[in-house]
């Protein structure tokens, strides 16, 4: 809701607060000032949808390509990339292993899973980066548990 729709309906709350304590024989009074606070609430309102609907409008429009085929052009929405900022602290969920040993499991995110599908494996925490002996020989990665606490977040595509 925008700030002048919310002070609209302030006011008409206190518009009403002050006409209880009226005498009853302002009832015409009342009701026309009713009706009036009524009024400009749904105009808001009104005015408020529209801008949001050409909001909309707008975004689609821009977020829309065309893709040529034989006939007449299709359109697929394609999603806009996320900001590099954001995007190095998401990391990639099939990356996340969980590994048994005789001591403990370890959840970790593999040394080459990360480095063949995340393009920021060098900015990592080095304080994070784990090697134990697993089942299978040797492994290297980093600890789950350790990124979520530096900020970092597995990405949910």
């Amino acid at each position: 809701m925008t700030r002048k729709f919310i002070a609209t309906v302030a006011a008409a709350a206190i518009c009403i607060t002050a006409v209880g304590n009226a005498p009853a024989r302002a009832d015409e009074d009342v009701l026309r000032a009713l009706a009036a606070i009524a009024g400009v609430a749904i105009v808001a309102k009104v005015i408020n949808d529209r801008k949001d609907r050409k909001r909309d409008e707008a975004a689609t429009r821009n977020s829309y390509k065309p893709v040529q085929r034989q006939a007449a052009p299709v359109y697929r929405l394609e999603p806009r990339p996320l900001p590099r900022r954001v995007e190095r602290r998401l990391l990639p969920g099939d990356c996340l292993r969980s590994i048994p040993t005789r001591d403990r499991t370890y959840r970790i995110f593999g040394k080459r899973c990360l480095e063949k599908n995340y393009s920021y494996t060098k900015e990592l925490p080095r304080s994070c980066k784990v090697k134990f002996k697993g089942p299978n020989g040797k492994r290297r990665g980093w600890d789950a548990r350790c990124l979520r606490r530096e900020g970092y977040q597995l990405a949910r595509r």
